[in-house]
């Protein structure tokens, strides 16, 4: 009836290579009558690589020696294992070598018929069918306010479009058919982030988006959304700015956000002030209280002093002498003041006189 897709053969021309300066090749299909015909049933590690190229296309391949190693070991039927066992030879002294000492190789391949990935791209076909149906499960847990596992149902379905898209060529129109299809999700996933206040989330992968699609408006927008709630007044700016620009119609509504950012802002400014006055508040009553506390078990200089006069009878009696010494000799000045005020010198000389007398 029908031999199926799997039985069909991968047609192509291979080189093997050593990896050294000189890239010695030891094995060229094209020495051949006819090119190298393989079918993918075991899937090894050939057919993986041939299974990602397409019809015409040549690659290079580098293997390393642990690999070649692991086929030795394991390939103990083969004929060429069987020859090296029984006459300590594979026949060809290149073979020879590769087995007493492993080292890694290059492989050129060039895919002539059966290929651009018969096998793998039945398994891109099914994932592309599943990717709507993950966008649509995604979207009815959103209307249920199952933010983390919508985002995981877009997530899936990015990496889904993302493994696809990696097999086709940068620029062709199939890899930029599946950047658009890409877009909505990581939006989708942005938002559900965005209700779940994971901004740095939103932030790296609309940064990510942008960076290939710098005309994609919403990402500019939920990308400023993002940055004015980790408090990030100029980046949002900027987003906001640039929504007004692509789109015009937009003005009023950037307007609006940029007047919240405003407003948001300047709470911020009031409330680290307040936060500022209130640390110094508390700094300043604990330093007052230990300094009280401080007071409370010391003594000034004067309570000092006179603490140990009053413990010290005979300073006390000779603090009261001085006393009164100082005070009669202050009261004889303001007589002998009051005695001379107004006289000239010959009365005063009279006044000495008397004095004497």
């Amino acid at each position: 009836m029908h031999s199926g897709l799997l039985k069909n053969p991968l047609v192509f021309h291979f080189q093997t290579l050593l990896d050294n300066f000189e890239r010695t090749v030891i094995d060229d299909s094209r020495k051949n009558k006819c090119p190298t015909e393989i079918f993918m049933e075991k899937m090894f590690k050939m057919e993986v690589l041939l299974t990602s190229m397409r019809i015409g296309e040549v690659a290079e391949f580098w293997c390393d020696a642990i690999v070649n190693w692991l086929l030795r070991e394991r390939a103990k039927n083969t004929c060429g294992m069987g020859n090296l066992l029984h006459y300590h030879s594979t026949g060809f002294p290149e073979l020879d070598e590769l087995m007493r000492t492993p080292q890694p190789l290059i492989f050129i391949m060039e895919l002539i018929t059966g290929g651009s990935g018969v096998f793998t791209q039945i398994l891109d076909d099914e994932k592309l069918k599943v990717v709507p149906l993950l966008h649509l499960l995604g979207n009815a847990l959103v209307n249920q306010a199952r933010f983390r596992e919508a985002a995981e149902k877009y997530q899936e379905a990015v990496v889904l479009l993302r493994t696809v898209q990696s097999k086709e060529m940068p620029g062709d129109e199939d890899y930029i058919n599946l950047g658009r299809l890409i877009i909505p999700l990581v939006l989708n996933y942005c938002q559900c982030m965005l209700e779940l206040e994971e901004y740095y989330e939103v932030i790296e992968n609309t940064t990510e988006l942008l960076d290939k699609h710098k005309d994609c408006i919403k990402a500019y927008y939920k990308r400023a959304k993002a940055y004015v709630a980790v408090w990030s007044e100029k980046e949002a700016t900027r987003d906001f700015q640039m929504v007004a620009n692509l789109d015009i119609t937009l003005s009023r509504l950037v307007q609006r956000e940029l007047n919240l950012l405003s407003e948001r802002m300047k709470e911020k400014y009031w409330e680290d002030i307040e936060r500022y006055w209130n640390i110094l508040d508390d700094k300043e009553e604990k330093m007052d209280a230990k300094e009280e506390s401080n007071g409370e078990h010391s003594q000034s200089p004067e309570e000092v002093k006179d603490a140990e006069e009053g413990n010290n009878p005979s300073v006390a009696d000779e603090n009261k002498h001085d006393t009164k010494r100082e005070e009669s000799a202050a009261e004889a000045n303001h007589r002998i003041t009051a005695l001379t005020e107004g006289k000239d010198w010959q009365q005063m000389l009279r006044l000495i006189m008397l004095l004497q007398d």
